[in-house]
């Protein structure tokens, strides 16, 4: 049996194609952080089993909870603006039944490569481009740490699987800001709590060095105008952490 778990707020323009995706799983969990649109709605209305609970900032214990309510031996991740390809569908199908007679060199958990689409267009460099993620494991096999950009510590031995994740975040420029804001907030905090520490020069070189590895080195302006904005995107962001850090390092002092 496979579970699904999908962690949502205010996602009803892009839960639709998402959730038409992990059909295939025994079961369809979605955890909705009190969403104020129809997301709620739609998803008990294509069957899944809603679950209201408040993220409080940490992605990690709300994917953790998640695990808590699952049923299935197998357990998928998939975010609201995420899509299972139709022959990642297939793989997964694939590996977790010839992986039930496979006693002797049993598989815990699979990562998958995530393919990234921004401004129409599919990102083939910069740091999305080698992007991969532990997203199916077996229920019992580990829990999820790190409150932002969580990471799932499944013990055992681990594969990757060979078909994307399609992911499609950012609808637009102003919505990327938002995410931006809220997601430099939470990281700068989970850094001031884990006890790093900033020097004023480091909100500066930080970022311009991100963006020479993503645009120059990793190769982002071969993905056009899209590239150039990611690499921007990205770029900013690491200049939003650093300063929210520095921020909260001076009213410490305070």
């Amino acid at each position: 049996m496979i579970s699904a778990v999908i962690l949502t707020k205010n996602n009803e323009t892009t839960l639709e194609k998402t959730l038409a995706s992990v059909s295939f799983c025994d079961e369809i969990l979605v955890i909705d952080d009190y969403s104020s649109d129809g997301t709620v709605a739609f998803a008990k209305k294509q069957k899944a089993t809603v679950i209201e609970h408040h993220l409080e900032n940490d992605f990690a214990k709300q994917r953790n909870f998640a695990l808590e309510k699952t049923k299935g031996d197998w357990v998928l991740f998939v975010d609201s603006d995420e899509i299972v390809s139709e022959q990642l569908k297939k793989e997964i199908i694939k590996k977790v039944t010839s992986d039930k007679s496979q006693v002797t060199s049993k598989t815990n958990g699979y990562y998958v490569r995530r393919v990234d689409f921004f401004m129409g267009k599919e990102l083939k460099h910069g740091e999305t481009a080698d992007v991969r993620l532990l997203r199916l494991a077996q229920k019992g096999a580990g829990k999820w740490v790190r409150s932002i950009h969580e990471v799932w510590d499944v013990q055992g031995k681990k594969e990757t699987l060979c078909y994307p994740l399609l992911h499609y975040p950012h609808p637009d420029v102003a919505q990327f800001l938002t995410d931006i804001n809220w997601y430099s907030t939470i990281n700068a905090q989970y850094f001031f709590d884990t006890g790093v520490r900033m020097h004023g020069w480091q909100i500066i070189v930080y970022p311009v060095a991100k963006f020479f590895v993503n645009y120059i080195t990793k190769l982002g302006f071969l993905d056009g105008t899209a590239g150039m904005v990611m690499a921007l995107m990205m770029s900013f962001h690491s200049f939003l952490t650093r300063g929210k850090l520095w921020e909260l390092q001076q009213k410490q002092k305070n």
